[in-house]
């Protein structure tokens, strides 16, 4: 059964990393004291050691330890014996392309599929989607495929911003980034707002946090989701 966190962002304006996400993390791994981190998608270029630090620091405060996949000399081995699994924010290209090139996209979903606890954040979540094709991030490499894992039935937009009526900012929202994807594209995609987060349960796909997030599918007119919704039916 699927079990997995799949969050907009790795940290809330004024917060700490992760640390909104405390008390989910604490249920999602809580059967196993060992998580492994993906680090591929290396926000700002920092290493996978620098990044698996980092990261390492919030799960200290809920007694896991974390072990960057990157030390294994058999990373798709260490994924199917993983008892939790976490994919932090960054570039998606950089990931998704790390992703293809050590053939570990197929295996992560497969354990997945197999009951992996997964959380992912950001660009960690983008690749829980049909594709990455409407992440924010810059195509600074060229990844094989944007397939991606596909154990959720739609694309996520991380960090969903609403337009700014007064803004003298003239360039393309979200949405219209969004509605042009859709004219080549019939995935729907999910608009998330920072501090929210999808929780996952096998089937059961449910909104948390405290905002809604907003949906868009080929042929309709955007709609807002209270937290709390159920996107089983999609």
């Amino acid at each position: 059964m699927k079990n997995l966190i799949i969050a907009s962002t790795s940290t809330v304006y004024g917060g700490e990393y992760l640390d909104y996400l405390t008390e989910e993390m604490s249920e999602l791994f809580k059967d196993t004291e060992e998580v492994i981190f993906i680090p591929y998608a290396r926000p700002g270029g920092i290493s996978h050691d620098e990044y698996t630090a980092k990261a390492s620091k919030a799960f200290d405060k809920i007694g896991k330890k974390l072990v960057g996949l990157h030390t294994f000399n058999n990373p798709v081995e260490a994924l199917k014996n993983a008892k939790g699994a976490f994919t932090g924010g960054g570039n998606t290209f950089v990931l998704v392309n790390s992703l293809y090139r050590l053939e570990l996209m197929q295996p992560l979903r497969e354990a997945i599929f197999n009951g992996l606890p997964y959380m992912g954040t950001s660009a960690g979540s983008n690749i829980c989607g049909v594709s990455m094709q409407t992440t924010n991030d810059m195509p600074i490499i060229y990844p094989p495929s944007f397939k991606t894992l596909g154990v959720i039935p739609f694309n996520l937009n991380p960090h969903y911003l609403d337009p700014e009526p007064n803004s003298k900012h003239m360039g393309e929202t979200r949405e219209t980034r969004i509605a042009e994807f859709h004219t080549l594209n019939t995935v729907p995609v999910v608009g998330l707002r920072e501090g929210s987060w999808l929780r996952v349960k096998g089937d059961e796909i449910i909104l948390k946090g405290e905002l809604k997030a907003r949906v868009f599918e080929q042929g309709k007119n955007p709609y807002e989701v209270e937290t709390g919704t159920e996107f089983s039916n999609f």
